[in-house]
């Protein structure tokens, strides 16, 4: 069966507005803008803009520039996030409610919505909410990390934060550092690689780099926090496991005003050459009970990822305990 698609073509009049005041200083609103429309051509000639595309993308198109162009008669100026609120379904009050078991924290790249899987997750956002440091701690494949970073992302788009920070020790788990091809970048990028991949499911790739570039988005090693103080952000210290007390004391001692700290970690993969050495249990058990910093714990009935991963870290923890036995 042949299917045929039919391409109309369609022009908007910019009415007693000066474009530059929709399209933005280089068309960079435009050019956001368009990024939600990748099958619809788009071109702007003055107070025109020509769409060419299926009608069903320019009727789209129609409603949410219509909403756009509403924004514009409410501020004084236009910005990118102005773009994503529309896309995302925020308003000016839903943008800052606290999310529910079953609202949405962001919406990723591809248009999913991103929301917490379980109720350890849920607890993890409402820990957010009324903390000001979280540590979350537990098995591999629960969505530690990735559920900080949403909310992390979450607090950016919603300027409630000037900066995000993702931190983690650069310790070698079977392999060495130094035999790595390239510069000490080249050689870092993959173990924050994993970092990288939460964010690109929640920003578009063009945007994420233009954060990094400006140093909205801020991903190093734990030894570049020494001597910084981070306010007015969202910093997450993933991996923790791999820190000596001495090193998470540094990072905690980082905070400055308006800002959250998550720390997570899973103290069965400690690639520390001395186990013992591990400083996450220990901070957390010294920090335990004060006001403004929580713990949530994930198990291996928590793991989202394949149902093959929860009987793997079953089998190594059933194992672990075997050996400690004997």
């Amino acid at each position: 069966m042949n299917y045929i698609c039919v391409c109309m073509k369609k022009t908007i009049q910019l009415e007693a507005m000066d474009p530059i005041e929709i399209y933005g200083v280089g068309n960079k609103i435009l050019i956001e803008f368009c990024s939600y429309f990748p099958h619809l051509k788009v071109t702007a000639r003055g107070t025109e803009l020509i769409l060419e595309g299926s009608e069903s993308d320019i009727a789209e198109f129609n409603v949410r520039f219509a909403e756009l162009i509403d924004k514009r008669h409410h501020k004084m100026n236009l910005t990118v996030y102005d773009v994503e609120d529309i896309f995302s379904g925020a308003s000016g009050e839903q943008q800052h409610h606290r999310p529910t078991s079953d609202s949405i924290i962001v919406h990723g790249t591809d248009g999913k919505p991103i929301r917490a899987r379980n109720k350890t997750q849920q607890d993890l956002i409402s820990a957010y909410f009324e903390n000001d440091l979280i540590f979350a701690v537990g098995p591999a494949g629960t969505g530690k990390t990735y559920m900080a970073i949403a909310l992390a992302v979450r607090a950016l788009k919603n300027r409630e934060i000037k900066r995000i920070i993702l931190t983690r020790p650069a310790v070698e788990a079977g392999e060495r550092l130094g035999f790595l091809p390239g510069d000490l970048k080249d050689k870092l990028d993959p173990y924050l690689q994993p970092l990288y991949d939460a964010l690109s499911d929640m920003i578009p790739s063009r945007r994420l780099h233009e954060f990094m570039e400006d140093g909205t988005i801020q991903i190093a090693p734990l030894a570049y926090m020494r001597g910084r103080t981070l306010d007015k952000a969202c910093v997450i210290l993933d991996e923790a496991q791999n820190t000596n007390l001495g090193q998470l004391k540094m990072f905690l001692t980082r905070m400055g005003t308006s800002a959250k700290f998550i720390v997570t970690g899973d103290a069965t993969q400690i690639d520390l050459p001395r186990r013992e050495d591990s400083g996450l249990l220990a901070g957390i058990r010294l920090l335990e009970g004060i006001k403004g910093i929580a713990t949530i714990r994930f198990r291996n009935e928590d793991i989202v990822r394949h149902p093959l991963v929860t009987k793997i870290v079953k089998a190594f923890d059933q194992k672990a305990e075997g050996s400690s036995e004997e």
